[in-house]
């Protein structure tokens, strides 16, 4: 699992570094291109600015033909000639197209809008100048060409494309990685019921041997309990990798059965407390699964403390239904952490496998639809862990 989880890793860090690359590349490839092509743009506005010009102030000389074919050429490129007083002259290529009553607001907007932009060229059309006389402009006022503007925006559109590819190959490993350790789940929990069975029964046929042959004995019911245990955890792992049956359960009762079996079989320096409301706590739970967590959950503590300390579990209802706290007094766990305790092969300890808050996890949010997460911690002074059933 390790190793896939690994795997995955290093190709979801490839398709990132990937991505990043035909991103950068992709946008300074395309702000060469478009800044070519705006250069063009202001090239051949400036030539249709000299049409203008000589159009203006044409003369028995003038190429008429070749200026009006100058200025006809401009079929892509937004521009409006104003004269000196702000009058519109002419205007071509302008989408849509002023018409109507309002069609002068509209050009002066966009009049407005292009000088915003800055793209604006006076034209002299002063006739011979002589002394004294003021030089006469109109000015003529441009905005880049609709392909010039779908160019810049290309890009952007196509890394949009690039990222949505990226997303989907990334949930798509995920996905790939979460049915895989699903699938060692599942093949590990009921290999392991299936190794218990044998054992059980056998121990279970040695008790009435015993029973019969020391009728009186003091230990034998304690023996029993141990056996019953034995069976409630091989019914446990059998419910690993298949949808349990979830029944309105009062969590006291499950939770007084685990403390009193904690405390039992817990060294005498770590001291057990549980606090329990007066009134029944209903949440639909799978009993058995249930035990399991908040077991688990003890067991880690007393790791936590080296088997010294004091462990407190607390219950309380919920507007929406009921939240329990566990807390005790071991080494902390750092805030970075917080999450990564329940990934699977997550460990601090020198033997573990790095399971028992992964399969909690599951057992609460995917079997229950509950929610367990650490609520707080505090390095060398405790952990409190929060499961909420709402």
């Amino acid at each position: 699992m390790q190793a896939l989880t690994n795997r995955l890793r290093k190709i979801k860090w490839c398709l990132v570094i990937a991505t990043a690359i035909v991103s950068v590349g992709s946008l300074v490839y395309s702000h060469r291109l478009t800044n070519q092509l705006l250069e063009e743009e202001v090239g051949k506005m400036e030539v249709w600015a000299e049409a203008m010009r000589s159009f203006t102030a044409a003369d028995e000389h003038t190429d008429l033909a070749l200026v009006l074919k100058v200025m006809g050429s401009n079929h892509t490129i937004p521009v409006v000639v104003l004269d000196a007083r702000g009058n519109v002259i002419a205007s071509r290529n302008l989408r849509p197209n002023p018409e109507g009553k309002d069609s002068l607001q509209i050009l002066q907007d966009v009049v407005a809008r292009m000088k915003a932009e800055g793209h604006c060229m006076n034209i002299d059309i002063s006739p011979e100048k002589t002394a004294g006389s003021k030089p006469e402009y109109i000015h003529l006022y441009y905005t880049e060409s609709v392909m010039l503007r779908r160019l810049t925006l290309y890009p952007y559109a196509q890394l949009g494309l690039v990222a949505l590819v990226v997303i989907a190959a990334l949930v798509a490993l995920l996905a790939s990685k979460r049915a895989e350790q699903n699938r060692v789940w599942v093949g590990l929990s009921r290999e392991t019921a299936h190794q218990l069975g044998t054992p059980i029964s056998a121990l279970m046929a040695w008790s009435e041997v015993l029973r019969d042959t020391y009728p009186d004995d003091p230990l034998l019911p304690e023996m029993d309990k141990d056996v019953r245990r034995l069976q409630l955890i091989a019914e446990r792992f059998s419910k690993i990798g298949s949808t349990p049956e979830l029944e309105v359960t009062d969590l006291r009762p499950l939770l007084q059965n685990v403390t009193d079996y904690m405390r039992k079989r817990t060294s005498q320096k770590v001291s057990f407390s549980l606090t329990l409301p007066p009134h029944p706590l209903p949440a639909r739970v799978c009993p058995p699964l249930f035990e399991w967590v908040v077991e688990n959950l003890c067991k880690n503590a007393v790791d936590a403390m080296e088997a010294r300390g004091s462990i407190s579990i607390a219950a309380e209802a919920h507007p929406r239904g009921a939240r329990i706290l566990l807390t005790d007094t071991g080494r902390g766990i750092p805030h970075r952490h917080f999450k990564a305790v329940f990934k699977p092969g997550f460990t601090t300890k020198k033997r573990g496998w790095g399971l028992g808050l992964s399969l909690a996890k599951r057992i609460i949010q995917e079997y229950h639809h509950g929610h367990i997460f650490v609520k707080q911690s505090t390095l060398g002074q405790g952990t409190t862990f929060e499961i909420d059933f709402f």
